[in-house]
Protein backbone atom coordinates (compact mmCIF):
# COMPACT_ATOMS: atom_id res chain seq x y z
CA UNK A 1 0.00 0.00 0.00
CA UNK A 2 1.28 3.47 -0.93
CA UNK A 3 0.16 6.76 0.62
CA UNK A 4 0.25 9.70 -1.78
CA UNK A 5 -0.40 13.41 -1.57
CA UNK A 6 -1.59 15.11 -4.77
CA UNK A 7 -1.58 18.86 -5.36
CA UNK A 8 -3.37 20.03 -8.51
CA UNK A 9 -3.33 23.78 -9.24
CA UNK A 10 -4.98 25.47 -12.23
CA UNK A 11 -4.46 29.23 -12.52
CA UNK A 12 -5.71 31.84 -14.97
CA UNK A 13 -4.59 35.43 -15.45
CA UNK A 14 -6.63 38.00 -17.36
CA UNK A 15 -5.83 41.41 -18.80
CA UNK A 16 -8.66 43.03 -16.84
CA UNK A 17 -11.18 42.06 -14.15
CA UNK A 18 -13.68 39.58 -15.57
CA UNK A 19 -16.82 37.82 -14.43
CA UNK A 20 -17.05 34.05 -14.20
CA UNK A 21 -19.64 31.60 -15.37
CA UNK A 22 -20.17 28.55 -13.13
CA UNK A 23 -17.22 26.17 -13.31
CA UNK A 24 -17.51 22.37 -13.40
CA UNK A 25 -14.67 20.72 -11.47
CA UNK A 26 -13.76 17.02 -11.60
CA UNK A 27 -10.90 16.75 -9.13
CA UNK A 28 -12.00 14.23 -6.49
CA UNK A 29 -10.50 10.75 -7.02
CA UNK A 30 -12.87 7.79 -7.39
CA UNK A 31 -12.74 5.58 -4.31
CA UNK A 32 -12.55 1.81 -4.75
CA UNK A 33 -10.85 -1.28 -3.38
CA UNK A 34 -7.61 0.06 -4.90
CA UNK A 35 -8.02 3.74 -3.96
CA UNK A 36 -8.88 4.96 -0.46
CA UNK A 37 -9.39 8.72 -0.02
CA UNK A 38 -8.04 9.96 3.32
CA UNK A 39 -8.49 13.71 2.93
CA UNK A 40 -9.36 16.34 0.33
CA UNK A 41 -9.28 20.13 0.44
CA UNK A 42 -10.24 22.43 -2.42
CA UNK A 43 -9.64 26.20 -2.43
CA UNK A 44 -10.61 28.83 -4.98
CA UNK A 45 -9.47 32.43 -5.41
CA UNK A 46 -11.69 34.39 -5.77
CA UNK A 47 -13.89 32.44 -3.34
CA UNK A 48 -16.90 30.58 -4.71
CA UNK A 49 -19.91 28.66 -3.51
CA UNK A 50 -19.42 24.91 -4.09
CA UNK A 51 -22.21 22.43 -4.79
CA UNK A 52 -21.41 18.70 -5.03
CA UNK A 53 -23.32 16.31 -7.28
CA UNK A 54 -22.79 12.96 -9.02
CA UNK A 55 -23.13 12.35 -12.74
CA UNK A 56 -24.51 9.21 -14.42
CA UNK A 57 -21.12 7.49 -14.03
CA UNK A 58 -20.86 8.15 -10.30
CA UNK A 59 -18.16 10.79 -10.78
CA UNK A 60 -18.25 13.49 -8.10
CA UNK A 61 -18.72 16.94 -9.65
CA UNK A 62 -18.11 20.23 -7.85
CA UNK A 63 -19.90 23.22 -9.38
CA UNK A 64 -18.33 26.54 -8.37
CA UNK A 65 -20.44 29.73 -8.53
CA UNK A 66 -18.74 33.13 -8.29
CA UNK A 67 -20.23 36.49 -7.25
CA UNK A 68 -17.38 38.92 -7.91
CA UNK A 69 -15.04 40.14 -10.66
CA UNK A 70 -11.32 39.36 -10.61
CA UNK A 71 -8.29 39.50 -12.89
CA UNK A 72 -7.30 35.98 -11.87
CA UNK A 73 -8.74 32.59 -10.99
CA UNK A 74 -6.88 29.92 -9.00
CA UNK A 75 -8.35 26.47 -8.39
CA UNK A 76 -6.31 24.17 -6.17
CA UNK A 77 -7.05 20.75 -4.74
CA UNK A 78 -4.98 18.82 -2.20
CA UNK A 79 -5.68 15.12 -1.83
CA UNK A 80 -4.23 12.46 0.44
CA UNK A 81 -5.02 8.86 -0.47
CA UNK A 82 -3.91 5.26 -0.22
CA UNK A 83 -3.22 3.32 -3.42
CA UNK A 84 -3.47 -0.45 -3.15
CA UNK A 85 -3.43 -1.60 -6.79
CA UNK A 86 -1.36 -4.71 -7.50
CA UNK A 87 1.67 -4.15 -9.76
CA UNK A 88 1.12 -7.49 -11.51
CA UNK A 89 -2.65 -8.16 -11.35
CA UNK A 90 -4.22 -11.51 -12.15
CA UNK A 91 -7.62 -11.30 -13.81
CA UNK A 92 -10.27 -13.92 -13.08
CA UNK A 93 -11.97 -13.79 -16.48
CA UNK A 94 -15.11 -15.90 -16.81
CA UNK A 95 -14.78 -19.06 -18.89
CA UNK A 96 -17.30 -17.66 -21.38
CA UNK A 97 -15.01 -14.73 -22.20
CA UNK A 98 -11.54 -16.28 -22.13
CA UNK A 99 -11.55 -16.68 -25.92
CA UNK A 100 -12.49 -14.00 -28.44
CA UNK A 101 -15.00 -13.59 -29.95
CA UNK A 102 -17.45 -13.98 -27.10
CA UNK A 103 -20.89 -12.56 -26.32
CA UNK A 104 -21.82 -10.50 -23.29
CA UNK A 105 -24.88 -11.80 -21.46
CA UNK A 106 -28.11 -9.90 -22.12
CA UNK A 107 -28.09 -7.94 -18.83
CA UNK A 108 -24.48 -6.82 -19.26
CA UNK A 109 -25.16 -5.84 -22.86
CA UNK A 110 -28.03 -3.59 -21.77
CA UNK A 111 -25.96 -1.93 -19.06
CA UNK A 112 -22.89 -1.45 -21.25
CA UNK A 113 -25.07 0.31 -23.82
CA UNK A 114 -23.22 3.10 -25.60
CA UNK A 115 -19.86 1.86 -24.31
CA UNK A 116 -19.90 -0.78 -27.05
CA UNK A 117 -20.60 1.76 -29.83
CA UNK A 118 -17.84 3.85 -31.47
CA UNK A 119 -18.04 7.60 -31.02
CA UNK A 120 -16.13 8.61 -34.17
CA UNK A 121 -16.80 8.06 -37.86
CA UNK A 122 -14.80 5.42 -39.74
CA UNK A 123 -16.24 5.88 -43.25
CA UNK A 124 -13.68 3.75 -45.11
CA UNK A 125 -13.35 1.16 -42.29
CA UNK A 126 -9.68 2.02 -41.93
CA UNK A 127 -9.73 1.83 -38.12
CA UNK A 128 -11.78 -1.37 -38.20
CA UNK A 129 -9.30 -2.99 -40.58
CA UNK A 130 -6.37 -1.76 -38.48
CA UNK A 131 -7.66 -3.30 -35.26
CA UNK A 132 -8.75 -6.53 -36.94
CA UNK A 133 -5.12 -7.01 -37.86
CA UNK A 134 -4.49 -7.89 -34.20
CA UNK A 135 -6.99 -10.77 -34.25
CA UNK A 136 -5.11 -14.01 -34.82
CA UNK A 137 -7.39 -16.63 -36.32
CA UNK A 138 -11.07 -17.42 -35.85
CA UNK A 139 -10.59 -17.58 -32.07
CA UNK A 140 -7.88 -16.05 -29.92
CA UNK A 141 -7.11 -15.41 -26.27
CA UNK A 142 -9.14 -12.39 -25.18
CA UNK A 143 -6.67 -10.84 -22.75
CA UNK A 144 -3.73 -11.40 -25.13
CA UNK A 145 -5.69 -9.67 -27.90
CA UNK A 146 -6.34 -6.61 -25.73
CA UNK A 147 -2.72 -6.52 -24.57
CA UNK A 148 -1.54 -6.66 -28.20
CA UNK A 149 -3.74 -3.70 -29.15
CA UNK A 150 -2.62 -1.83 -26.05
CA UNK A 151 1.05 -2.38 -26.93
CA UNK A 152 0.50 -1.89 -30.66
CA UNK A 153 -0.63 1.70 -30.28
CA UNK A 154 2.56 3.01 -28.72
CA UNK A 155 4.60 0.75 -31.02
CA UNK A 156 2.91 2.29 -34.08
CA UNK A 157 2.60 5.89 -32.90
CA UNK A 158 5.12 8.13 -31.15
CA UNK A 159 4.17 9.87 -27.92
CA UNK A 160 4.09 13.68 -27.87
CA UNK A 161 2.94 15.74 -24.91
CA UNK A 162 0.44 18.39 -26.00
CA UNK A 163 -0.71 21.27 -23.79
CA UNK A 164 -3.31 22.54 -26.26
CA UNK A 165 -6.93 21.67 -25.59
CA UNK A 166 -8.76 19.07 -27.62
CA UNK A 167 -8.23 15.46 -28.63
CA UNK A 168 -7.35 13.97 -32.00
CA UNK A 169 -9.77 11.60 -33.63
CA UNK A 170 -8.52 8.00 -33.97
CA UNK A 171 -8.01 8.41 -37.72
CA UNK A 172 -6.07 11.66 -37.17
CA UNK A 173 -3.76 9.84 -34.76
CA UNK A 174 -3.14 7.05 -37.28
CA UNK A 175 -2.55 9.57 -40.08
CA UNK A 176 -0.17 11.75 -38.08
CA UNK A 177 1.67 8.88 -36.43
CA UNK A 178 1.80 10.59 -33.02
CA UNK A 179 -0.40 11.56 -30.13
CA UNK A 180 -0.70 12.42 -26.47
CA UNK A 181 -1.97 10.12 -23.71
CA UNK A 182 -5.59 11.17 -24.30
CA UNK A 183 -5.20 10.56 -28.05
CA UNK A 184 -3.84 7.06 -27.35
CA UNK A 185 -6.67 6.32 -24.90
CA UNK A 186 -9.32 7.43 -27.40
CA UNK A 187 -7.72 5.35 -30.17
CA UNK A 188 -7.64 2.25 -27.94
CA UNK A 189 -11.26 2.61 -26.82
CA UNK A 190 -12.57 3.20 -30.33
CA UNK A 191 -10.56 0.28 -31.70
CA UNK A 192 -11.75 -2.28 -29.14
CA UNK A 193 -15.35 -1.08 -29.46
CA UNK A 194 -15.16 -1.95 -33.15
CA UNK A 195 -14.37 -5.51 -32.01
CA UNK A 196 -17.46 -5.57 -29.80
CA UNK A 197 -15.90 -4.81 -26.41
CA UNK A 198 -17.47 -2.51 -23.82
CA UNK A 199 -14.87 0.16 -23.06
CA UNK A 200 -14.71 3.50 -21.32
CA UNK A 201 -12.22 6.36 -20.93
CA UNK A 202 -10.60 7.33 -17.65
CA UNK A 203 -8.91 10.55 -16.56
CA UNK A 204 -6.89 11.05 -13.44
CA UNK A 205 -3.28 11.11 -12.32
CA UNK A 206 -0.18 9.03 -12.99
CA UNK A 207 2.65 8.91 -10.47
CA UNK A 208 6.18 7.91 -11.41
CA UNK A 209 8.89 8.29 -8.80
CA UNK A 210 11.37 6.33 -10.93
CA UNK A 211 10.82 8.54 -14.01
CA UNK A 212 10.23 5.62 -16.38
CA UNK A 213 6.69 6.27 -17.63
CA UNK A 214 5.59 8.35 -20.61
CA UNK A 215 3.00 11.04 -20.02
CA UNK A 216 4.29 11.73 -16.51
CA UNK A 217 6.23 14.89 -15.75
CA UNK A 218 8.36 14.83 -12.62
CA UNK A 219 6.76 12.77 -9.86
CA UNK A 220 3.29 12.87 -11.39
CA UNK A 221 0.83 14.53 -13.73
CA UNK A 222 -2.66 14.32 -15.14
CA UNK A 223 -3.15 11.31 -17.39
CA UNK A 224 -5.73 9.49 -19.51
CA UNK A 225 -6.19 5.77 -20.07
CA UNK A 226 -8.89 3.17 -20.78
CA UNK A 227 -10.86 0.35 -19.15
CA UNK A 228 -12.44 -2.68 -20.81
CA UNK A 229 -15.21 -4.72 -19.21
CA UNK A 230 -14.66 -8.50 -19.20
CA UNK A 231 -17.10 -10.88 -17.49
CA UNK A 232 -15.70 -12.25 -14.25
CA UNK A 233 -12.82 -9.78 -14.07
CA UNK A 234 -14.88 -6.59 -14.36
CA UNK A 235 -13.22 -3.39 -15.54
CA UNK A 236 -9.58 -3.96 -16.54
CA UNK A 237 -7.19 -0.99 -16.85
CA UNK A 238 -5.22 -0.52 -20.08
CA UNK A 239 -2.71 2.32 -20.45
CA UNK A 240 -1.66 2.36 -24.13
CA UNK A 241 0.78 5.22 -23.55
CA UNK A 242 2.94 2.92 -21.43
CA UNK A 243 1.87 -0.51 -22.75
CA UNK A 244 0.70 -1.19 -19.18
CA UNK A 245 -2.15 -3.28 -17.78
CA UNK A 246 -3.50 -2.63 -14.27
CA UNK A 247 -3.69 0.51 -12.17
CA UNK A 248 -0.58 0.31 -10.00
CA UNK A 249 0.60 3.81 -11.01
CA UNK A 250 -2.79 5.35 -11.74
CA UNK A 251 -5.30 7.32 -9.66
CA UNK A 252 -8.69 7.57 -11.43
CA UNK A 253 -10.77 10.73 -11.04
CA UNK A 254 -13.49 10.29 -13.67
CA UNK A 255 -14.78 7.72 -16.14
CA UNK A 256 -17.00 8.27 -19.17
CA UNK A 257 -18.05 7.35 -22.66
CA UNK A 258 -16.35 10.28 -24.42
CA UNK A 259 -13.17 12.18 -23.60
CA UNK A 260 -15.10 15.49 -23.54
CA UNK A 261 -16.96 14.27 -20.45
CA UNK A 262 -13.71 14.09 -18.47
CA UNK A 263 -12.36 17.65 -18.49
CA UNK A 264 -10.97 18.39 -14.98
CA UNK A 265 -11.81 22.12 -15.06
CA UNK A 266 -14.51 23.49 -17.35
CA UNK A 267 -16.01 26.97 -17.30
CA UNK A 268 -15.93 30.38 -18.90
CA UNK A 269 -15.69 34.10 -18.20
CA UNK A 270 -17.23 37.29 -19.58
CA UNK A 271 -15.64 40.69 -20.06
CA UNK A 272 -15.90 43.89 -22.10
CA UNK A 273 -13.81 43.52 -25.24
CA UNK A 274 -10.90 41.23 -25.97
CA UNK A 275 -9.07 39.97 -22.90
CA UNK A 276 -5.68 38.19 -23.03
CA UNK A 277 -5.66 35.03 -20.94
CA UNK A 278 -2.80 32.99 -19.51
CA UNK A 279 -3.42 29.52 -18.08
CA UNK A 280 -1.08 27.25 -16.13
CA UNK A 281 -1.58 23.76 -14.70
CA UNK A 282 0.70 22.35 -12.02
CA UNK A 283 0.50 18.84 -10.58
CA UNK A 284 2.78 17.42 -7.93
CA UNK A 285 2.55 13.98 -6.31
CA UNK A 286 4.58 13.03 -3.26
CA UNK A 287 4.86 9.73 -1.45
CA UNK A 288 4.33 9.86 2.32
Amino acid sequence: MTTLRIRHRTSYRYGQPVGFHPHRLMLRPRESHDVGLLDMEMTLDPPAQIRWTQDVWGNLIATATFDRLADHLVIESRVTLELNAAPWPVFDIAASAISYPFRYDDESWIDLGALTRPGYDDPTHRLRDWVRGFVRGETTDTLSLLKDINAGISSTLSYQSREAEGTQSPLDSLDRGWGSCRDFAVLFVEAVRLLGFGARLVSGYSHDFENTRLGTQGSGSTHAWAEVYLPGAGWIVFDPTNQAVGGANLIPVAVGRHILQLVPVAGGFFATGETPTDMRVEVSITQL
